[in-house]
């Protein structure tokens, strides 16, 4: 395989994680240093959350108040973090959530990895409602300065959902033009200055969709003050809304850490829908929707069935699994088919990040134990595609190492970000604009109109690997505990590669 690629395809690189301005004439001394104070003081009031004066007039106005959705339309907002994967998670319960509370769901971008943090539920340690939010705004809106903004509806299939009369969506670039008042085009590229009225803008809007102003008009916003340390959601359980969870920090860590925290168990509809102080607001804002089973609990959502709302227990079955979108999943057949050319077993090695990285001999005994099978059973060489945090350069001395070495029983396939077929496959993604196809659900909006010309190619690696996976006919190996293991079991359970 060719991994030499760095060249441009159509005037576009692959994307950096920061670009980079470089000038080409030099600066005297002083003058550098007063725009260097100028350019990081001003960075700082974008992204600090410190008070401001603005009245209503001249602050952000409601959507729809002046233009740009339906009459009576209303929004939800949350903040997803972390990784890919627990992000796909997130939105699928923010879909569960707007349907019930029969709002427009904002699609958000898919963040970089652990780019925001939650922090630990199960040790009551996360970060505040609003200073999530207000992170996930911030580097929102980088994404869309540095013009490497991709969005959620950019990568997973939403063509059956945008078909249901249960759920609307609509981009957030879409959104944060209407409602910031803003062309969110002049966001676009790192050299537009930082102190200019578009950012203060943008800086009040995110303070504002964040929780940071009290005194807004309620009927405009509800920015939610639960998260999982407070509060798991539920829907239509009889005799369940109001009661404690469950699941409590124990006596060693109220004590330790002083938490004053008791988990109780509500139902959303009650909570924010029709009648209660939420329900006339235009937009709600969420913080954390991610949630995960716990000691006999969820973490922060219980939401698995609906018997009295039928087109919600029917939407709980449909976003179980969403598909790539099928530039991905064609290009998974291809790879599969096109360059391995025979069957073979996927092994998804998670192994520095986080807990993975203690764990590296049961994780390569587990894939040997396989492989050794698969020797005994099967044709020779056999056939694997690896996907691995671990770079190619680190395999010597480790299990990887061995098996690229022993081209008689083994024939190992990899891919890299400077691929070719990567990065055309990456191209093929940025040209279908799926995104932009949102708007016609719920918008008068053109959401061509607020796209930004992508500056890179954005990184599909991740996407491709775990579609190539689903077509491993000899198998897969996954690591233990891993979400990416979890989302390919997931994909071939619903046989997405036949």
């Amino acid at each position: 395989m060719d991994f030499s690629l760095h060249s441009s395809i159509r005037g576009i690189t692959k994307w950096r994680r920061r670009p980079t301005i470089h000038h080409s004439y030099r600066t005297p001394l002083l003058f550098t240093i007063l725009i260097t104070f100028a350019l990081f003081f001003s960075f700082k009031t974008l992204i600090s959350p410190s008070p401001i004066s603005f009245s209503r007039n001249s602050g952000p106005r409601c959507v729809g108040g002046g233009g740009g959705g339906s009459p009576g339309e209303k929004f939800l907002w949350y903040a997803p973090h972390s990784g890919f994967s627990n992000q796909l998670f997130e939105f699928k319960n923010a879909v569960l959530m707007a349907a019930i509370l029969n709002r427009t769901l904002i699609v958000p971008p898919i963040l970089d990895h652990h780019a925001v943090a939650l922090g630990s539920c199960p040790k009551f340690r996360v970060l505040d409602p609003n200073e999530l939010r207000f992170e996930v705004w911030n580097h929102s809106v980088e994404l869309i300065r540095d013009r490497r903004y991709i969005s959620m509806a950019d990568i997973i299939d939403l063509s059956s959902l945008m078909s249901s009369p249960v759920i609307r969506f609509i981009d957030f670039r879409v959104f944060v033009s209407t409602w910031c008042g803003v062309n969110i085009n002049s966001a676009c590229g790192t050299e537009s200055s930082m102190l200019s009225p578009l950012n203060e803008e943008l800086k009040q809007c995110g303070s504002l969709l964040s929780g940071y102003y009290s005194n807004m008009d309620s009927s405009c916003l509800f920015a939610s003050q639960e998260d999982c340390r407070t509060t798991v959601w539920t829907y239509q359980t009889d005799n369940d809304d109001g009661v404690l969870d469950s699941f409590q920090a124990d006596s060693e860590l109220k004590k330790k850490r002083k938490i004053p925290f008791l988990r109780k168990r509500k139902d959303v509809y009650n909570a924010l829908g029709p009648g209660s102080e939420a329900g006339s607001a235009k937009i709600i804002s969420f913080g954390s929707l991610f949630s995960a089973p716990y000691k006999g609990s969820e973490s922060h959502i219980d939401i698995h069935e609906s018997p009295r709302n039928q087109r919600i227990q029917l939407l709980i079955q449909n976003i179980e699994f969403l598909p790539f979108v099928t530039e991905i999943l064609n290009a998974g057949k291809q790879f599969a088919r096109q360059t391995i050319k025979a069957p073979f077993l996927c092994a998804q090695l998670r192994l520095l990040d986080g807990q993975f990285k203690n764990h590296w001999k049961d994780t390569f005994l587990g894939l040997k134990q396989k492989l050794d099978v698969l020797k005994q059973t099967g044709s020779l060489p056999v056939h694997i595609f690896v996907m691995t945090d671990l770079p190619h350069l680190n395999w010597t001395g480790t299990y990887l190492g061995d098996l690229a070495k022993d081209s008689d029983a083994f024939k190992v396939f990899v891919l890299s970000e400077e691929d070719e077929f990567v990065a055309q496959t990456a191209m093929e993604i940025v040209n279908a604009g799926h995104s932009m196809k949102l708007q016609s659900v719920s918008s008068n909006f053109d959401g061509r109109e607020e796209q930004c010309n992508p500056r890179s190619l954005p990184n599909v690696l991740l996407y491709l690997e775990e579609s190539i996976c689903s077509c491993a006919s000899l198998g897969f190996y996954g690591t233990a505990g891993s979400t990416i293991a979890g989302s390919i079991e997931l994909m071939r359970k619903n046989n997405i590669c036949s």
